[in-house]
């Protein structure tokens, strides 16, 4: 199955923009600025000039023209990784609520913070109701350049008095039986892709995790890091809420990447709370804060 690309890329210009894809540019085309950065110009010599001008074109001695300042880098592209999607619901609340609904507008209402912020560029894995395996989220962030990827959740556990949110970053071994129990939980989702789509085995997660680099491994943590700061005065926490699994959406060699349950469906205060939009725009605040505390930290320079 290939990877679903994302539909849309967010700018700070609050526009959707269409995925990365080549540009076919006409010999007479002006290239302007495109998400803030200037992505090319070109001036082609006019068939309608003079006789005279054309043949002094040819004659005179052509010279470069001046530099006179330098296109602005790009903004740091932030991908949202809405969990779950399409006939993979995620976990079901006692009310009926899917997690894959809750996620996909929590991940809307961050995006619409960072956006604001005027400071980054954001895609998300999913802007509708529709499945992506694991690796095909991991791959779109990749393809993009993404400086760091978020994943957003609101699972399940078997103790349903347990609630509060966590971060969770990538490591072979669980930190806890919990958590561990929640990473199977996640990688198992591509159950729902039919036989298509195959997790990874134990072998082959072993070496995934190898191959994460020691700067991503600092970044995720950082980030995570944030993540703990930002939530403890406005988002009650888990005990111990930074931990670590072999979680396979997070399993990028090159790009800092964190999973974050926003609260447990198991829970019923934890539900009802997600369930409430002005929750949800408190919880993104919280993030939004982490990613600038992420970003504007000597650690930023991790992120790629």
């Amino acid at each position: 199955m290939a990877p679903h690309r994302p539909d849309h890329v967010w700018s700070d210009t609050h526009l959707l923009l269409p995925a990365p894809q080549s540009l076919s540019v006409p010999r007479r085309t002006f290239l302007t600025t495109a998400a803030g950065g200037l992505v090319g110009a070109g001036i082609v010599a006019s068939s309608l000039a003079p006789a005279s001008a054309r043949t002094a074109h040819h004659t005179a001695a052509v010279h470069a023209p001046a530099v006179v300042g330098r296109a602005q880098p790009p903004k740091p592209l932030v991908m949202l990784d809405p969990g779950h999607g399409g006939k993979d619901p995620g976990a079901i609340g006692f009310s009926g609520t899917y997690e894959k609904h809750v996620a996909e507008a929590a991940a809307q209402e961050l995006a619409r913070q960072l956006l604001a912020t005027g400071r980054y560029r954001v895609a998300l894995t999913r802007s509708s109701d529709h499945f992506i395996p694991l690796d095909g989220r991991v791959d779109m962030a990749q393809q993009h350049g993404a400086s760091l990827f978020v994943s957003m959740h609101a699972d399940a556990l078997h103790n349903a008095s347990v609630r509060g949110a966590s971060v969770y970053t990538h490591a072979h071994g669980a930190s806890d039986s919990q958590t561990a129990d929640l990473a199977r939980t996640e990688n198992s989702a591509d159950r729902f892709g039919g036989p298509m789509v195959h997790g990874a085995s134990p072998e082959v997660q072993r070496i995934l995790a190898s191959l994460v680099t020691e700067e991503t491994r600092k970044g995720s943590s950082h980030m995570a890091q944030a993540v703990v700061s930002a939530f403890q005065s406005r988002v009650q926490l888990l005990t111990h809420p930074h931990r670590h699994a072999a979680f396979a959406v997070l399993k990028s060699a090159q790009i800092p990447s964190v999973l974050v349950e926003m609260g447990f469906m198991s829970n019923r205060l934890d539900e009802a709370a997600l369930r409430q939009a002005g929750h949800r725009a408190m919880v993104a605040g919280a993030m939004c804060h982490a990613v600038n505390l992420y970003f504007a930290s000597a650690g930023a320079g991790l992120a790629g």
